[in-house]
């Protein structure tokens, strides 16, 4: 694991003090709205204790990138003015840890546009800028949606994309129809209940076992978190899932824990301002070197009387344990207890092993393309 000089930590407080104390970030655009980059140094506050970018704030940098372009395209043509909102999160790798001191590049472009989504593939590479050496630590796919400033409840109509390829767009169109379908598959569990788990008494638990990890955070939804139009941005929810989900990790194996991946994020339902919001994780699956928490997110809109309590997001976030070295370390195996968590135990093995056998698939793949 690269480790920054005390010098460099000093150059780097010295730029952002230099900035007013913010991250150093510029963003450009090319083509009608195609592409779209930013760049942002990685503060302490950025990091967990080991130095390592919390996953979360990589997520809400992609969510902020492909933000940023879908309202550009969705507003690239005369029309009711909209702004996008993030529906989905394609499967998300985390393929290398980012550390204080390096600066994160995030690049984002349109690559397909149904008449109500836009797709957005994002890159994020680290740099070492004492060094210049930079790396790929992440790809993500988004399907944002773009919604009446007038009624954000209305869903509006998407400026076709024009394709360089006929092939593109056959692709994208593929990849629609399968995001389609699996949020459509996810729709039943929307009814799955988490109970809040608030300070419990943890000596009275056993180790190991999913009651012992489990863990809640209750957050009210201020304008910090909101668009201007009074809903959270997806950003904002998927760092509150991912902190979360890094607390069940770190109370399951008392280690240092790094986001290794984020199965596909649902966004069922817009969180305006002024819910409060639970967030709740629970392990469901472990490996011999990997953890998969299961975390929900519901919203209670305490000041509409009117309005029930609802679900909002979910997904399955994969961690893994590192030693001080920066090596993958053995997961303690996770103990079910009842019926229903040995029933999790088994989706979430049957979903390591299918991801196991694609990647397998993709090496396999490789020498046949060369």
């Amino acid at each position: 694991m690269k480790k920054v000089s005390g010098w460099a930590l000093g150059f780097l407080a010295s730029v952002s003090r230099r900035a007013s104390l913010r991250p150093l970030a510029v963003w450009t655009a090319s083509g009608p709205y195609r592409e779209t980059w930013k760049l942002r140094i990685m503060r302490p506050d950025d990091a967990n204790i080991a130095g390592n970018v919390h996953g979360g704030t990589i997520l809400k940098m992609i969510e902020e990138a492909g933000a940023i372009i879908s309202t550009r395209h969705c507003n690239s043509q005369k029309g009711e003015a909209c702004v996008a909102a993030l529906a989905r999160v394609e499967r998300t790798d985390f393929l290398s840890p980012m550390c204080i001191g390096e600066v994160a590049h995030v690049s984002a472009e349109i690559t397909y546009t149904s008449k109500h989504s836009v797709e957005v593939q994002v890159t994020v590479m680290s740099e070492n800028i004492l060094t210049g050496a930079r790396r790929v630590t992440n790809k993500a796919a988004l399907w944002y949606v773009p919604l009446s400033l007038k009624n954000v409840d209305k869903v509006l109509e998407v400026p076709p994309l024009a394709y360089t390829r006929k092939e593109q767009e056959e692709e994208g169109r593929k990849r629609y129809e399968a995001q389609k379908l699996e949020r459509m598959e996810t729709k039943w569990k929307n009814g799955d209940v988490m109970q809040p788990s608030i300070n419990p008494d943890r000596q009275t638990k056993e180790p190991y076992t999913v009651s012992y990890s489990q863990s809640t955070l209750i957050h009210l939804v201020g304008p910090s978190d909101c668009t201007l139009h009074g809903f959270v941005h997806g950003g904002v929810t998927m760092k509150l899932m991912d902190e979360v989900a890094g607390i069940v990790a770190a109370r399951h194996c008392k280690t240092n824990i790094v986001t290794a991946s984020v199965d596909a994020i649902n966004f069922h339902d817009k969180i305006r301002k002024g819910c409060v919001i639970t967030i709740s994780g629970r392990m469901t699956f472990t490996s011999n070197k990997s953890m998969e928490i299961e975390v929900l997110v519901d919203a209670d809109p305490v000041a509409l009387h009117s309005q029930e309590r609802y679900r909002a997001a979910s997904a399955f976030v994969t961690y893994v344990s590192l030693s001080k070295e920066g090596k993958t370390l053995p997961v303690p195996q996770l103990l079910v207890e009842t019926e229903e968590e040995k029933k999790r135990f088994e989706e979430g093995k049957g979903r390591y092993l299918q991801m196991k056998a694609k990647r397998q698939a993709q090496i396999d793949a490789i020498p046949q393309q060369q």
